[in-house]
């Protein structure tokens, strides 16, 4: 078994125990080897089982979160009369509310079942997107935008549980690679829906077409965490579908079988993640990815400043996204198949520096839209290549459990101040978002190179596990 498999990953302890008696434990985990028929068609069952309903939550659970950008080229600038800096301010709000309540809705999350809460969750935020039917005025899209945070704080932390819950770190990665496409198609779909529904429902019952689209889609949200309450499952231990042998199979092979894991108490872990430099270059580099993905707010204003109009102004974003799926799923299945994830990245952030440079320096409409494609699909396929690659890059259940959150916590906090490097007056070249998307890429891409140098991505092996022991023990 790999040094990953060894060090496990984030679960309860007490939904992966299937008997009550340690010895019946431990005896299964000896018994437990790697690679088996039985192990590789019981992936494949929960593959088909989980993969399907998370990705259709996860398509929707973005597209209510990003189709303020469409509906603010498709009337809702005009009818609330928003300025550039209210808009950045209801792009911001989100970020700022989603980020205060993702620990505390983690916490109740660990006091419930994920098959409850998060389709739970979902329908309540779908319901309050069919609210925006009765907003008027600045205050009430601001006050749409911090319900909309609350309530989605708690989904992707969530889906991250239900994952670590099934799957090996060493399987992973190329289910967060697929999990993350749900963004990307949901971005390409997202203008086609909105596109139709403008356009097709202006006036529709007295309605304006930018807030059927919220109605719309929010109502699909509704239906999609209706189904998904008796589709998505909890844990091994407790799922019909699995028989018992699968289910012994399915605990058995995530119990963590380091003991250095039990015997790291928290404070340590914190204190340790505190020191370690990686986990402080991984917050930067994913911090300057996220910051540079919140162009994708701003597509349909860019489509405009292109010359596009009317429906072609979402339509025109399909192609960006288009781009961006097949690079991602290249990239992501390459960087599994080499184990280079670090080179994947750099590679990446290289194929955005080198495409936002274009989109800059050039005047030619054609050009700077194929490189809009370009350099948006190298900023997105970084993102689920490094949060395969730091998973893999702090040993212990206790030191993932601590540096992980904090990366992805501070890399998130991109979104707030994201909004503001695209503002009205830079229009058409918008030369500075374009200017600092450039810096943030070779940023990330630096970061990683620095972290590959001294630590690859089979970091795990070259820690001396014994000197760690001792650690603990002082």
């Amino acid at each position: 078994m790999s040094l990953d498999d060894k060090v496990g990953i984030q679960h309860y302890d007490q939904e992966l125990t299937l008997h009550d008696d340690p010895k019946i434990v431990e005896a299964g985990i000896q018994e437990y080897v790697e690679g088996t028929p039985e192990e590789i068609k019981l992936v494949r069952k929960i593959d088909l089982h989980l993969l399907p309903v998370l990705w259709a939550m996860y398509v929707f659970n973005y597209l209510d979160r990003t189709n303020i950008g469409n509906a603010k080229v498709g009337g809702m600038e005009e009818d609330l009369k928003l300025s550039s800096s209210d808009y950045s301010l209801i792009l911001s709000i989100f970020f700022v509310v989603y980020l205060v309540f993702e620990p505390p809705a983690v916490m109740v999350l660990a006091r419930t079942k994920p098959s409850v809460f998060l389709p739970t969750i979902m329908i309540v935020w779908g319901a309050v997107s069919v609210a925006v039917k009765g907003i008027d005025n600045l205050g009430g899209m601001i006050a749409f935008r911090i319900a909309l945070g609350f309530l989605e704080a708690g989904f992707f932390p969530g889906v991250m549980l239900v994952l670590s819950c099934w799957y090996k770190p060493s399987e992973l990665s190329k289910r967060i690679a697929i999990f993350y496409t749900g963004t990307i198609l949901a971005g390409a779909f997202g203008g086609l829906l909105a596109g139709g529904i403008i356009d097709g429902m202006e006036g529709v019952g007295g309605v304006r077409g930018w807030k059927w689209l919220f109605i719309i889609e929010g109502l699909g949200t509704v239906v999609v965490g209706v189904v998904a309450y008796s589709l998505l499952p909890d844990y091994p231990t407790d799922t019909k579908w699995l028989s018992e042998q699968e289910r012994k199979l399915a605990t058995t092979r995530l119990i963590i079988r380091e003991d250095l894991d039990k015997k790291m108490p928290y404070r340590k872990a914190i204190l340790l993640s505190i020191k370690d430099w990686k986990m402080w270059l991984f917050m930067l580099s994913l911090n300057t990815i996220l910051a540079s993905g919140t162009v994708s707010y701003f597509f349909p204003t860019l489509m405009g400043a292109l010359g596009y109009k009317g429906r072609m102004v979402q339509f025109m974003t399909v192609p960006i996204y288009a781009v961006t799926l097949a690079i991602t799923l290249i990239t992501g299945y390459s960087a599994d198949h080499t184990g280079q994830k670090a080179y994947h990245v750099l590679g990446c952030s290289t194929l955005a520096v080198v495409s936002f440079i274009i989109c800059a320096a050039s005047a030619h409409f054609p050009v700077r839209y194929a490189f809009i494609c370009f350099g948006f699909a190298g900023v997105q396929s970084c993102v689920p290549l490094l949060i395969s690659w730091e998973v893999t890059m702090f040993p212990g259940r206790e030191r993932r459990a601590v540096s992980v959150p904090v990366i992805n916590g501070f890399g998130n906090l991109a979104s707030v101040y994201g909004s503001f490097i695209w503002p009205a007056h830079d229009a058409p070249r918008y030369i500075m978002g374009f200017a600092v998307m450039t810096t943030f890429m070779f940023i990330a891409g630096s970061t990683a190179l620095v972290i590959k140098k001294i630590w690859d991505d089979k970091g795990l092996e070259r820690i001396d596990y014994d000197a760690l022991e001792n650690s603990h023990q002082k």
